[in-house]
């Protein structure tokens, strides 16, 4: 059985903060809020955790193309290459924001990933979040919980998400209403910004 755990967006309970980090390290699944839809993390330390996401998705872990959220642009380099100026400013103009950009990966990127040539980076403007990975002290390991509703697609309810997901993860974080529109997806390893998913990020800024 998941727990419920609230938690204010404008000012996270460090007590909270420190209960889902505990929960992470431990090796276990959490959802929380994004400034985009809710997803399913895990520590992107913890390699049974990653396998238990996989297993859930349906996908081998390898070939997973999860996203790795980040407190900020400052730990880039752990697993991303060296990039330009100009892929830089976008970043910079963009994050915080609702945007998953692909980056090519480098040779620090978790054995199970050893294999990927690029890696989707996330850093969500949303406090809660932040704060679970800044206390964490590494990227979680993101991916969004899709509905199988075709109508809802995604989620908002952090009540009905445990309803459904209750026996999957072990940790549901009451963020308030979540969105339903996911992040913008945009590749920046080809000559120009490619967007791969328009959502919620305005692809104007590119």
């Amino acid at each position: 059985m998941a727990e419920l755990l609230r938690i204010y967006d404008e000012n996270p309970s460090q007590k909270h903060i420190n209960k889902v980090v505990e929960t992470l390290r431990n090796g276990g699944l959490i959802i929380y809020p994004t400034d985009t839809v809710y997803g399913l993390g895990c520590d992107i330390t913890n390699t049974s955790a990653l396998e238990k996401i996989a297993q859930i998705k349906g996908v081998k872990l390898e070939k997973a193309n999860f996203s790795f959220v980040c407190e900020d642009l400052s730990n880039l380099s752990d697993y991303v290459k060296q990039i330009d100026s100009a892929t830089f400013k976008v970043l910079k103009r963009n994050l915080p924001g609702p945007f998953t950009f692909i980056l090519p990966g480098n040779n620090n990127l978790p054995n199970v990933f050893k294999k990927k040539k690029t890696v989707g980076i996330r850093v969500p403007d949303n406090a809660i979040c932040k704060s679970i990975v800044a206390t964490l002290g590494n990227p979680i390991v993101s991916t969004s919980i899709y509905d199988e509703d075709e109508v809802l697609e995604y989620t908002t309810d952090p009540e009905l998400i445990k309803e459904k997901w209750d026996h999957l993860v072990d940790l549901v974080i009451d963020g308030g209403y979540g969105d339903n529109i996911p992040s913008t997806v945009v590749d920046l390893t080809t000559p120009q910004p490619e967007v791969i998913r328009e959502g919620k990020g305005s692809i104007e800024n590119l």
